[in-house]
């Protein structure tokens, strides 16, 4: 089914101003919530909402809660979450990060103590809307197991790196396995097989059972023993840089509570000569003949800009279920 924009926003506001977060806080956060559903990141919008509503009972999250700085040098800056919501934190550190971009052209935030901050692409697009390319990525609690290894030890550490585009930024968000822990989740509860191998089963072969691989925790990293070292550097990067929380002191608490985050943004020429090299790139990409017939090649952010058109216009995508258990929160 599908609902307003808006009215996805206001039921989600109102549960989090029952749960003690002021005006402003609880407006910031549903609109980034419903922002993430509209833009067909449903796993980190409507789905996630219930499990962050329990964090906030929980205690894990601290609706009063305000990030402070605690160091730098030059143009990097340490911060300290204090166990506050992520997305209101992540917002306050890419600004800061711009800040010092627009100071020394580069500019780097580090926040320890922070919590999930649903979907990263979100300061991405936030760095691209206000013309600076951003970076950034944060360590998890270990969902992923190193390669050649069989238990969990690394986390799913998403990298966003977003490049500001008149013609519709490009905005690259991916997680560190083939598919997100979220997406297993949805096709798992689809009862769908995914496209293409996510992970392995418990006798050790590759399937596309997302049930199979959540249960056997042996999800698939991208580039195979690739994607285990980009995942590893990730983490050393976040935890160095902010002074904080590994995946392997998140994994002890068994709860994704305290985790590391790094934001990067860094100041371009708004020239001609840049822009046209940015459009070079990505014409000589979409050259490439497509796999089937009808196709087309996509950039990162392309489907975004068209799935939130659709609904915008249409009314956001709702798993029915979920939106009648938050309508009951």
């Amino acid at each position: 089914m599908r609902v307003p924009f808006e009215k996805l926003k206001a039921e989600f506001k109102r549960i989090l101003l029952n749960l003690d977060f002021t005006t402003e806080k609880a407006e910031k956060c549903a609109t980034i919530f419903a922002e993430n559903s509209r833009d067909g990141v449903y796993t980190h919008g409507l789905s996630r909402f219930p499990v962050f509503v329990q964090f906030v009972k929980g205690g894990w999250v601290k609706p009063d809660a305000e990030p402070v700085k605690e160091g730098g040098l030059g143009a990097i800056e340490q911060w300290d979450g204090n166990y506050g919501p992520g997305m209101l934190n992540a917002g306050i550190c890419m600004n800061r990060a711009m800040e010092l971009a627009n100071e020394n052209g580069i500019g780097c935030v580090a926040i320890k103590n922070t919590n999930h901050w649903m979907r990263g692409g979100t300061y991405g697009w936030q760095a691209a809307e206000a013309g600076y390319i951003g970076i950034c990525f944060t360590n998890t609690i270990a969902n992923l197991p190193p390669w050649g290894g069989l238990d969990p030890r690394l986390g799913n550490n998403p990298l966003v790196i977003a490049v500001p585009r008149k013609n519709g930024h490009v905005v690259l968000d991916m997680a560190i396995s083939q598919y997100a822990v979220g997406k297993l989740k949805q096709y798992e509860a689809s009862g769908e097989q995914l496209p293409l191998p996510g992970g392995y089963d418990n006798e050790g072969h590759l399937s596309t059972d997302a049930a199979a691989i959540l249960k056997s925790e042996r999800v698939l990293p991208i580039g195979f023993w690739k994607g285990s070292g980009l995942s590893l550097v990730l983490d050393l990067l976040a935890t160095v840089l902010s002074g904080g929380n590994s995946t392997a002191r998140i994994s002890k608490e068994k709860t994704e509570a305290g985790i590391s985050q790094v934001f990067i943004c860094i100041k371009p020429k708004d020239d001609n000569h840049t822009a046209a090299l940015i459009e070079e790139i990505i014409a000589y990409t979409k050259t490439s003949t497509p796999e089937h017939e009808g196709g087309s090649i996509s950039y990162p952010g392309e489907n975004t800009l068209k799935t939130r058109a659709k609904n915008l216009s249409e009314g956001v995508w709702v798993d029915e279920k979920i939106w009648n258990t938050v309508l009951g929160l």
